[in-house]
């Protein structure tokens, strides 16, 4: 897999969630959405971007929303607070459909991070 391909795992209590991307070609989004989500949150879709920049990032799918099509979550630390963006993922595409700094958002990617930290990862070369 490339550079900017994923493979994001989340785990909430039993269920375990992991997700296969292939690489995303860019980002898009609905601009009345993006004006409607600036001001509901403060936050516009050309920011809310840079969550999938961090390598830190959390990445769950939304199981609550949408029959018709998979809906997302990402969690990802910009300019020092947790952004949470909900996103749909159409053809090497990553649609944006909202964002903002919402508390579970935070707790969910400091406790993924806080487990992944606790976890021995082994490194190639290892025995």
């Amino acid at each position: 897999m490339g550079r900017n391909s994923h493979i994001f795992i989340w785990q909430a209590g039993a269920a375990v969630v992991i997700l296969r991307f292939m690489p995303a070609i860019g980002f898009d989004w609905d601009p009345r959405k993006d004006l409607e989500n600036q001001a509901k949150h403060g936050v516009p879709f050309e920011k809310a971007q840079y969550a999938f920049a961090d390598p830190e990032r959390v990445v769950a799918e939304d199981l609550s929303h949408s029959a018709r099509e998979k809906r997302y979550y990402c969690f990802g630390m910009i300019e020092g607070g947790v952004l949470t963006v909900r996103f749909t993922y159409r053809e090497n595409v990553i649609r944006i459909i909202g964002a903002g700094y919402w508390r579970k958002g935070k707790q969910v990617y400091e406790e993924t991070n806080s487990i992944h930290r606790r976890t021995p990862r082994s490194t190639e070369g290892d025995s």
